[in-house]
Protein backbone atom coordinates (compact mmCIF):
# COMPACT_ATOMS: atom_id res chain seq x y z
CA UNK A 1 0.00 0.00 0.00
CA UNK A 2 2.67 2.61 0.86
CA UNK A 3 4.50 1.75 -2.36
CA UNK A 4 1.30 2.14 -4.38
CA UNK A 5 0.63 5.58 -2.86
CA UNK A 6 4.18 6.70 -3.51
CA UNK A 7 4.01 5.69 -7.16
CA UNK A 8 0.65 7.42 -7.52
CA UNK A 9 1.99 10.60 -5.94
CA UNK A 10 4.93 10.55 -8.33
CA UNK A 11 2.59 10.10 -11.26
CA UNK A 12 0.47 13.11 -10.24
CA UNK A 13 3.56 15.21 -9.62
CA UNK A 14 5.07 14.36 -13.00
CA UNK A 15 1.76 15.08 -14.66
CA UNK A 16 1.64 18.57 -13.20
CA UNK A 17 5.09 19.55 -14.46
CA UNK A 18 4.42 19.62 -18.21
CA UNK A 19 0.95 21.07 -17.62
CA UNK A 20 2.37 23.94 -15.59
CA UNK A 21 5.04 24.55 -18.21
CA UNK A 22 2.47 24.62 -20.99
CA UNK A 23 0.32 27.00 -18.96
CA UNK A 24 3.18 29.42 -18.48
CA UNK A 25 4.07 29.20 -22.18
CA UNK A 26 0.49 29.99 -23.19
CA UNK A 27 0.38 32.87 -20.71
CA UNK A 28 3.56 34.39 -22.10
CA UNK A 29 2.37 33.89 -25.66
CA UNK A 30 -0.85 35.74 -24.86
CA UNK A 31 1.09 38.54 -23.20
CA UNK A 32 3.26 38.94 -26.31
CA UNK A 33 0.23 38.85 -28.59
CA UNK A 34 -1.60 41.48 -26.54
CA UNK A 35 1.51 43.66 -26.43
CA UNK A 36 1.73 43.40 -30.20
CA UNK A 37 -1.92 44.41 -30.57
CA UNK A 38 -1.41 47.45 -28.34
CA UNK A 39 1.70 48.58 -30.24
CA UNK A 40 0.01 48.04 -33.60
CA UNK A 41 -2.92 50.17 -32.42
CA UNK A 42 -0.50 52.79 -31.08
CA UNK A 43 1.15 53.10 -34.50
CA UNK A 44 -2.12 53.27 -36.42
CA UNK A 45 -3.71 55.72 -33.97
CA UNK A 46 -0.66 58.00 -34.06
CA UNK A 47 -0.54 58.19 -37.86
CA UNK A 48 -4.28 58.63 -38.34
CA UNK A 49 -4.49 61.10 -35.45
CA UNK A 50 -1.70 63.28 -36.84
CA UNK A 51 -3.22 63.18 -40.33
CA UNK A 52 -6.64 64.17 -38.96
CA UNK A 53 -5.24 66.97 -36.79
CA UNK A 54 -3.24 68.31 -39.75
CA UNK A 55 -6.29 68.19 -42.02
CA UNK A 56 -8.39 70.17 -39.51
CA UNK A 57 -5.64 72.70 -38.74
CA UNK A 58 -6.23 76.15 -40.27
CA UNK A 59 -4.51 77.12 -43.50
CA UNK A 60 -0.82 77.86 -43.17
CA UNK A 61 0.31 74.64 -41.52
CA UNK A 62 3.27 73.21 -43.43
CA UNK A 63 5.15 70.01 -42.64
CA UNK A 64 8.46 71.67 -43.44
CA UNK A 65 7.97 74.67 -41.18
CA UNK A 66 5.69 73.37 -38.44
CA UNK A 67 6.69 70.77 -35.88
CA UNK A 68 4.32 67.88 -35.21
CA UNK A 69 3.73 69.21 -31.69
CA UNK A 70 2.39 72.48 -33.13
CA UNK A 71 -0.82 70.52 -33.64
CA UNK A 72 -1.24 70.61 -29.86
CA UNK A 73 0.20 74.07 -29.24
CA UNK A 74 3.08 76.15 -30.58
CA UNK A 75 6.02 77.11 -28.41
CA UNK A 76 5.82 80.03 -25.98
CA UNK A 77 5.69 82.97 -25.91
CA UNK A 78 2.48 83.75 -27.76
CA UNK A 79 1.55 80.08 -28.10
CA UNK A 80 -1.17 79.31 -30.61
CA UNK A 81 -3.76 76.58 -30.00
CA UNK A 82 -6.26 75.60 -32.67
CA UNK A 83 -9.22 73.35 -31.96
CA UNK A 84 -10.19 70.61 -32.63
CA UNK A 85 -6.65 69.80 -33.79
CA UNK A 86 -5.18 70.32 -30.32
CA UNK A 87 -7.68 68.02 -28.61
CA UNK A 88 -7.15 65.35 -31.23
CA UNK A 89 -3.36 65.47 -31.08
CA UNK A 90 -3.13 65.59 -27.29
CA UNK A 91 -5.62 62.74 -26.88
CA UNK A 92 -3.77 60.64 -29.43
CA UNK A 93 -0.42 61.14 -27.68
CA UNK A 94 -1.92 60.22 -24.31
CA UNK A 95 -3.50 57.08 -25.78
CA UNK A 96 -0.27 56.08 -27.54
CA UNK A 97 1.67 56.59 -24.32
CA UNK A 98 -0.69 54.40 -22.32
CA UNK A 99 -0.69 51.68 -24.99
CA UNK A 100 3.12 51.63 -25.08
CA UNK A 101 3.53 51.52 -21.29
CA UNK A 102 1.11 48.60 -20.94
CA UNK A 103 2.76 46.86 -23.90
CA UNK A 104 6.17 47.26 -22.26
CA UNK A 105 4.94 45.47 -19.14
CA UNK A 106 3.45 42.65 -21.21
CA UNK A 107 6.63 42.34 -23.27
CA UNK A 108 8.67 41.88 -20.12
CA UNK A 109 6.26 39.19 -18.97
CA UNK A 110 6.55 37.46 -22.31
CA UNK A 111 10.29 37.67 -22.99
CA UNK A 112 11.91 38.52 -19.64
CA UNK A 113 14.22 40.96 -21.46
CA UNK A 114 14.62 44.28 -19.68
CA UNK A 115 16.20 46.56 -22.35
CA UNK A 116 13.40 46.37 -24.97
CA UNK A 117 10.66 46.63 -22.34
CA UNK A 118 12.40 49.53 -20.60
CA UNK A 119 12.92 51.53 -23.81
CA UNK A 120 9.35 50.98 -24.98
CA UNK A 121 8.10 51.98 -21.54
CA UNK A 122 10.15 55.19 -21.66
CA UNK A 123 8.89 55.84 -25.17
CA UNK A 124 5.35 55.54 -23.84
CA UNK A 125 6.14 57.82 -20.90
CA UNK A 126 7.49 60.43 -23.29
CA UNK A 127 4.39 60.24 -25.49
CA UNK A 128 2.16 60.52 -22.43
CA UNK A 129 4.05 63.63 -21.32
CA UNK A 130 3.79 65.19 -24.79
CA UNK A 131 0.02 64.80 -24.64
CA UNK A 132 -0.38 66.07 -21.08
CA UNK A 133 2.07 68.97 -21.53
CA UNK A 134 1.58 70.40 -25.06
CA UNK A 135 4.01 72.77 -26.77
CA UNK A 136 2.88 75.80 -24.78
CA UNK A 137 4.52 74.24 -21.69
CA UNK A 138 7.93 75.03 -23.16
CA UNK A 139 10.85 73.09 -21.70
CA UNK A 140 8.68 70.47 -20.00
CA UNK A 141 7.16 69.54 -23.34
CA UNK A 142 10.58 69.60 -25.03
CA UNK A 143 12.02 67.16 -22.47
CA UNK A 144 9.17 64.69 -22.94
CA UNK A 145 9.44 64.99 -26.73
CA UNK A 146 13.19 64.33 -26.54
CA UNK A 147 12.58 61.31 -24.32
CA UNK A 148 10.08 59.98 -26.87
CA UNK A 149 12.54 60.34 -29.75
CA UNK A 150 15.58 58.89 -27.97
CA UNK A 151 13.78 56.01 -26.25
CA UNK A 152 11.83 55.18 -29.42
CA UNK A 153 14.95 55.00 -31.56
CA UNK A 154 16.81 52.92 -28.99
CA UNK A 155 13.80 50.62 -28.57
CA UNK A 156 13.86 49.83 -32.29
CA UNK A 157 17.55 48.92 -32.02
CA UNK A 158 17.53 46.86 -28.80
CA UNK A 159 14.34 45.02 -29.85
CA UNK A 160 16.67 43.17 -32.22
CA UNK A 161 17.21 40.69 -29.40
CA UNK A 162 13.57 39.57 -29.34
CA UNK A 163 12.78 39.81 -33.05
CA UNK A 164 13.31 37.35 -35.87
CA UNK A 165 14.75 37.90 -39.33
CA UNK A 166 14.15 39.66 -41.62
CA UNK A 167 12.14 42.14 -39.53
CA UNK A 168 14.94 42.56 -37.01
CA UNK A 169 17.15 44.14 -39.70
CA UNK A 170 14.47 46.67 -40.65
CA UNK A 171 13.99 47.36 -36.96
CA UNK A 172 17.63 48.32 -36.45
CA UNK A 173 17.63 50.35 -39.68
CA UNK A 174 14.62 52.41 -38.64
CA UNK A 175 16.07 53.00 -35.19
CA UNK A 176 19.42 54.12 -36.62
CA UNK A 177 17.74 56.45 -39.13
CA UNK A 178 15.72 58.08 -36.35
CA UNK A 179 18.66 58.49 -33.95
CA UNK A 180 21.05 59.65 -36.68
CA UNK A 181 18.55 62.28 -37.84
CA UNK A 182 18.14 63.50 -34.27
CA UNK A 183 21.89 63.65 -33.60
CA UNK A 184 22.68 65.43 -36.87
CA UNK A 185 20.04 68.04 -36.17
CA UNK A 186 21.10 68.61 -32.56
CA UNK A 187 24.83 68.80 -33.36
CA UNK A 188 24.87 70.58 -36.73
CA UNK A 189 21.56 72.44 -36.66
CA UNK A 190 21.02 74.59 -39.75
CA UNK A 191 24.39 73.48 -41.11
CA UNK A 192 23.35 69.84 -41.24
CA UNK A 193 22.62 67.93 -44.45
CA UNK A 194 18.89 67.81 -43.68
CA UNK A 195 18.50 71.50 -42.88
CA UNK A 196 16.68 72.11 -46.17
CA UNK A 197 13.77 70.07 -44.88
CA UNK A 198 13.05 72.64 -42.19
CA UNK A 199 12.43 71.96 -38.51
CA UNK A 200 9.19 70.12 -39.23
CA UNK A 201 10.71 67.98 -41.95
CA UNK A 202 13.69 66.95 -39.82
CA UNK A 203 11.44 66.16 -36.86
CA UNK A 204 9.38 63.85 -39.06
CA UNK A 205 12.56 62.03 -40.08
CA UNK A 206 13.10 61.45 -36.36
CA UNK A 207 9.53 60.57 -35.39
CA UNK A 208 8.09 58.69 -38.35
CA UNK A 209 10.71 55.90 -38.51
CA UNK A 210 9.88 55.15 -34.87
CA UNK A 211 6.14 55.14 -35.52
CA UNK A 212 6.65 52.91 -38.56
CA UNK A 213 8.67 50.54 -36.39
CA UNK A 214 6.06 50.54 -33.61
CA UNK A 215 3.37 49.56 -36.12
CA UNK A 216 5.50 46.88 -37.77
CA UNK A 217 6.76 45.54 -34.45
CA UNK A 218 3.21 45.17 -33.23
CA UNK A 219 2.29 43.10 -36.28
CA UNK A 220 5.49 41.08 -35.91
CA UNK A 221 4.66 40.21 -32.31
CA UNK A 222 1.08 39.20 -33.09
CA UNK A 223 2.23 36.92 -35.89
CA UNK A 224 5.01 35.44 -33.79
CA UNK A 225 2.73 34.67 -30.85
CA UNK A 226 0.35 32.49 -32.89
Amino acid sequence: MPSHRTNRARTVSLGRGPSTGRGRSVGRSRAVSFAGALLFCAGIVSFMGIITAEALYPAGYRTGQNEISDLGATRPPNSIIHQPSAHIFDSVMIAVGIFAIVAAYLLYRGFRRKPPALMIGLFGLGGLGVGIFPGNHGNVHALFALLTFIAGGLAAVVAYTIETAPFRYFSVLLGVVSLASLILYMVLGSAGPMAGLGDGGVERWVAYPVLLWVTGFGGHLMARAR
